[in-house]
């Protein structure tokens, strides 16, 4: 597969348009990170309901779609993001109630009259309207979550621990890599199809960009969060398995998906990346990689 210098370039400019958007996001502080995922949970949905309502011919009521993204953002916040005004409320007797159950209920029974009603979309469209809670939202939530993990210090002090967003960088990163050096070595040396669903993914450019990811990952990320590492007691192991992950799930994420594209016979889920196409095309890979991310950080890390 001959490199192409245009499409390369077009690439290449928006990446970094959209890197410098994702690291004031990533960085800013805990509400744009907040802001920037709630934008990308609402794009993603977006085109998962035009995939796959082309998959079926048939619709979903535009009060349904707005509705199941309302309640995947209150799920997100829900799980995910432990802001104070989500924690407890206080009753006129003078007693306290957590509110994240009185949440996550409400979502369930919003979801099981959706299921119930006839009239919004057939029985396909809201088996794929439950699987995609699963595809988008949980992900987009364990990330939120990421971000809320505590991160032990090595220096006892009065508040040992550090919330910080090195987690959710390290799996963007490591996509990121994976993603640029399978499309670089594919171009190159790339000549063995991987797989039929993605006929432009080479064996070459699939396993090269995954040795790479690992290893630029793995030695790279820690130098460059110096700062931010330099007093955890995080072991140096934690990035090469959370590159190593990233790079066989996040392309598991992106055949899925272009599985998905397939069947509803469309070459971008979207276009608001010139280059990339829509969310689900440029957030494909984390989708699948961060729930196995975030499984492996809650039992190992």
């Amino acid at each position: 597969m001959a490199l192409n210098k245009q499409v390369f370039k077009t690439r290449a400019i928006t990446a970094l348009v959209f890197v410098a958007v994702m690291l004031v996001g990533l960085f800013y502080n805990s509400y744009s990170f907040m802001a920037l995922f709630t934008i990308i949970n609402i794009g993603a949905w977006v085109e998962y309901f035009k995939l796959i309502e082309k998959i079926n011919a048939n619709s979903i009521k535009k009060y349904a779609q707005w509705l199941i993204i309302f309640l995947s953002i209150l799920l997100c916040f829900t799980i995910g993001y432990p802001l104070t005004f989500f924690s407890k409320i206080t009753l006129i007797t003078g007693i306290n109630i957590s509110i994240q159950p009185l949440l996550l209920l409400s979502v369930a029974i919003s979801l099981l009259l959706f299921l119930w009603q006839k009239n919004v979309c057939n029985n396909y469209l809201k088996k794929m309207c439950v699987a995609g809670f699963f595809y988008i939202t949980m992900p987009i939530a364990m990330l939120f979550h990421l971000w809320h993990t505590p991160v032990y210090l090595n220096t006892i002090t009065a508040n040992n621990v550090l919330y910080t967003n090195i987690f959710p960088l390290a799996i963007l990163c490591s996509i990121w890599v994976n993603d640029t050096m399978a499309y670089i070595v594919g171009s190159f040396i790339g000549k063995t199809p991987f797989s039929k669903i993605s006929p432009k993914k080479t064996w070459e450019g699939t396993i090269g960009g995954a040795i790479l990811c690992i290893v630029m990952v793995g030695f790279l990320f820690p130098i460059l969060m110096q700062k931010q590492l330099s007093n955890t007691n995080l072991p140096s192991v934690t990035w090469f398995c959370i590159a190593a992950i990233c790079a066989v799930f996040g392309t598991a994420g992106d055949l899925l998906e272009s599985k998905l594209k397939r069947l509803a016979n469309v070459k971008d889920s979207g276009s608001f990346m010139p280059g990339h196409g829509g969310f689900l095309d440029r957030f494909d890979s984390l989708l699948i990689a961060t729930p196995l991310v975030w499984l492996y950080i809650q039992l190992f890390v």
